[in-house]
């Protein structure tokens, strides 16, 4: 620094001492409400009050409505062509045998064909010859349904399929519905990421909320295919972005050591949704009730007005530090702490700094970069692919559901709960096998149960379920992985562009998946095979990745085409992860191993950085340290490091404001 600078910087040490850190490397490291957590509270009352009384009951409706159309749309077993003229002359099976011929393509030789009816004049033959003395001619024309259907309503008696005639020739509509609900998803992540970037989370998430429940009463109130399919794309806009934004909130208000356990219980809360989800549909039939009955009562979401507070990260980017002070001090006071006196002039400071600070120009990446380089091209078109599969197949599970066992309510319950012990399982192997083997092994496995389904017998309905899901199982494991392994394996500089290329192409899968699973009323075990082999061939290419665990993330795209360029055929064979040798620059899993390699070269920095600030500062100054600076200054040496955490994070802006991704 220059001889006539010196005064003016000595001058700004003592006006600012809480902003100005004692090494110049780290004059504009702003202030991290990280720093801030573990002082008031990193999980306390406060935090487990907002994630169990907001956060995890947000998953519920998201659950609800992604999944209640399956059971609007229920088709039952039997329907044959209505024909006007004998309704009020003849009972059913009367009908059936008068008017409806046998089908001659079903291997139930009594079966009744269900699109095609005898093309003759009922009311002539009816005037001629008595109903009783009737009988079908085989000789006679066929015609194909002109006048609707009948249905067997013994077991199904309301659905969408029953009141608009979704059968025979259109009975692709409920599956186009399906896709309809799909092709919102990505739509409404980005209008609400917009709005959650630019008017906050409660905005977003209310605003979220509201569309949903009005997509959902315009499904109820629907009175033909086309307008249940549009209110289908209206409540698409809202999955997953209803849960994820409370999802968001909580994240940025727990400190770094709980988030994965956030994230787990939220996956856990979302499937136990599904769960609650299959109850209501065993008790309630009626498609109009149950669309009321998994919307309505989330009308009492709105009373989370009254406490549901703004991400104070949001609110101190926009510089509103009274909003953002107010919902701190409450974090304080809930969780039994005291709020430091201090910080407000801290917020105050660095505020006013950012206003009058020139902005940093930042190198401008975009799509193009995550291809130019031969490594990075190679990843990002493997992590692609396995993002592609890992949520196709893994939704389709879930479309497919109730369409195996005996019991579609008690199939489709099953098929969520065995999500839960997945879980827990692979966030325990995440952390001692890393990610890779966890990942390719749970999507090869659980590919390899749907394939073999094709070598069980048609009548073994409940091996083929168990294999069903146990195939649910795995693909759920290898879900809970894909996220944080892709946001480890791109580097940091393109991290967000990255995952969002990413999910938005395995978001295409969502689209193309409702038409797979639709080709299960020919062959019941074609679409698990197709699944199969799509998980299959995702496992296998996630293989060729570089594992991550307790290795050095990449920050730049330079590094990042640096990282697994000696991939090697013996590594891709090692399944556990072994901890490298840490430095000083490394980003590890566990922080602890690279602090105890590195303790006594921090110590000196700040033995060494302490001296010389204390020979520029009065004695006013020094005394005034508070607990949060002394914490804040061990910390400032690991905030230089990127944290490789086993969590699934939104992906953030240069902020550090996390964003909504289309990640179900």
């Amino acid at each position: 620094m220059p001889l006539d600078n010196k005064n003016e910087f000595n001058e700004r040490s003592i006006l600012q001492p809480v902003i100005t850190n004692t090494n110049e490397g780290d004059e504009d490291e702003s202030f991290d409400l990280d720093d801030l957590l573990p002082i008031i509270g990193e999980f306390g009352k406060y935090q487990k009050l907002l994630v169990f009384g907001i956060c995890l009951p947000a998953c519920i409706p998201c659950g609800f409505c992604a999944f209640n159309q399956l059971f609007m749309a229920d088709t039952p077993e039997e329907y044959w062509c209505k024909v006007p003229e004998l309704l009020n002359h003849t009972t059913k099976e009367q009908r059936k045998f008068l008017a409806i011929p046998n089908d001659l393509e079903s291997n139930d030789n009594g079966a009744f064909s269900k699109c095609q009816r005898y093309a003759v004049n009922w009311t002539e033959i009816l005037e001629d010859t008595d109903i009783n003395y009737i009988e079908p001619n085989v000789s006679w024309p066929l015609e194909a349904c002109k006048n609707g259907w009948e249905y067997n309503t013994s077991e199904i008696w309301s659905s969408i399929v029953i009141d608009f005639d979704l059968v025979c020739e259109r009975d692709i509509y409920p599956t186009i519905g399906l896709a309809a609900l799909n092709v919102g998803g990505p739509i409404g992540v980005y209008l609400f990421g917009l709005l959650n970037d630019r008017a906050g989370r409660r905005t977003s998430y209310f605003s979220c909320l509201t569309t949903l429940l009005a997509g959902s009463l315009m499904t109820s109130l629907s009175t033909d295919f086309w307008m249940w399919a549009g209110s289908r794309v209206i409540v698409g806009l809202t999955i997953p972005a209803v849960y994820q934004i409370p999802f968001i909130i909580s994240l940025e208000l727990v400190g770094e050591n709980y988030r994965s356990f956030v994230t787990v219980m939220t996956c856990t809360f979302y499937t136990s949704g599904i769960m609650l989800l299959a109850c209501v549909t065993y008790l309630e039939r009626d498609w109009v009730k149950l669309s009321y009955y998994t919307s309505v009562p989330f009308y009492a979401y709105f009373l989370y007005l009254f406490v549901m507070p703004e991400s104070p990260r949001w609110l101190l980017m926009r510089g509103r530090l009274e909003e953002a002070l107010k919902v701190l001090q409450t974090m304080a006071r809930v969780n039994g702490h005291e709020f430091p006196a201090d910080i407000k002039s801290r917020l105050e400071a660095q505020i006013s700094r950012d206003k009058l600070k020139e902005k940093k120009k930042h190198i401008n990446v975009g799509l193009p970069d995550l291809c130019r380089t031969p490594n990075m091209r190679l990843k990002t078109i493997l992590i692609t692919l396995s993002w592609f599969a890992n949520e196709t197949v893994y939704l389709g599970l879930s479309y497919y559901g109730p369409s195996l066992g005996s019991n579609q309510y008690l199939s489709f319950f099953l098929s969520a709960v065995v999500e839960i012990p997945s879980y827990l399982v692979c966030w325990f192997l995440m952390d001692c096998w890393g990610r890779r083997w966890p990942l390719s092994l749970s999507m090869i496995l659980g590919g390899l149960a749907c394939v073999i389904t094709v070598m069980v017998p048609d009548a073994a309905v409940d091996e083929t379920l168990y294999l069903y899901l146990l195939s649910k199982a795995l693909l759920s494991a290898s879900f809970l992985i894909i996220y944080p392994f892709a946001g480890e394996l791109y580097p940091t500089q393109v991290r967000g562009i990255g995952i969002g290329v990413s999910s938005y192409v395995g978001g295409l899968g969502l689209i193309v998946i409702p038409f797979v699973t639709y080709l299960g009323k020919e062959n019941l075990k074609l679409p698990l095979v197709i699944m199969g082999f799509v998980s299959v061939l995702g496992g296998f290419t996630s293989l060729r990745l570089p594992e991550t665990l307790h290795h050095r993330l990449p920050q730049t795209i330079d590094e990042g085409e640096e990282f697994g360029k000696d991939w090697s055929f013996n590594e891709c064979c090692s399944c556990k992860a072994e901890p490298q040798v840490p430095s000083q620059t490394a980003s590890y899993e566990n922080l602890d191993v690279l602090e105890d390699n590195a303790t006594s070269d921090i110590e000196l920095e700040m033995k060494a950085s302490s001296s010389i600030s204390r020979r520029n500062r009065p004695k006013s100054v020094i005394d005034e340290r508070t607990p949060l600076d002394n914490k804040r200054s061990q910390r400032l040496s690991k905030k230089r490091l990127v944290r490789q955490m086993s969590v699934m994070d939104t992906q953030k802006t240069e902020d550090g404001i996390m964003q909504l991704t289309h990640w179900i």
